[in-house]
């Protein structure tokens, strides 16, 4: 069975984007940094994305001359299956992606079962509808707090959590893998 992801980069203070909607705070300038989030890739299969979510993410679909560590995290995303969540997006624009109007857990729960590589879930408001099927936690922090805006962990969940590793980066990026408690789910 499948592996269900939540990854996402964040500030230290637990959010994905500030209270402006920015985030590019968060992206990986750090070479090693990005080697470390193109391990992580490296397993998935699928990507489940929201629409906001989606339209961040394309620019991988055509993205030109890159450097090399970027260049094989497009290549890796480029090689994935995206499942896109939307009611209003007519039709995506990057290879490899459906569109799905509404979320489906029990879809999720299927895919999971029947998947031979594992799923990301990105964004986390969809990660929210999906928390309680969710195997791993990626947290990779920023050095940066940015004192409000929309935070990574939905409100009111309770998750009991394994550190599964630690990695510390020279600039100040700490990334936290976990595995979640199937017993710890509240």
């Amino acid at each position: 069975m499948a592996k269900l992801i939540y990854s996402m980069l964040m500030s230290l203070d637990g959010y994905v984007e500030d209270e402006k909607g920015a985030f590019g705070w968060g992206a990986p300038s750090d070479e090693d940094v990005h080697t470390y989030v193109n391990e992580l890739a490296a397993p998935i299969g699928t990507y489940l994305y929201g629409r906001r979510m989606y339209e961040t993410m394309v620019y991988w679909e055509t993205a030109g001359s890159l450097p090399a560590v970027q260049g094989e995290w497009a290549r890796l995303w480029r090689a994935t299956d995206k499942i896109v969540y939307s009611r209003t997006l007519a039709e995506p624009s990057s290879a490899r992606t459906r569109i799905e109007r509404d979320f489906d857990l029990d879809g999720v729960r299927r895919l999971k079962e029947e998947s031979g590589r594992d799923i990301a879930i990105a964004g986390p408001e969809l990660a929210a509808q999906a928390i309680g099927l969710v195997d791993e936690l990626h947290l990779i922090k920023s050095p940066v707090v940015v004192g409000g805006g929309k935070p990574f962990f939905p409100g009111g969940v309770r998750l009991d959590l394994e550190l599964l590793d630690e990695r510390r980066f020279s600039g100040g990026v700490v990334a936290l893998r976990y595995a979640v408690s199937d017993a710890g789910r509240r």
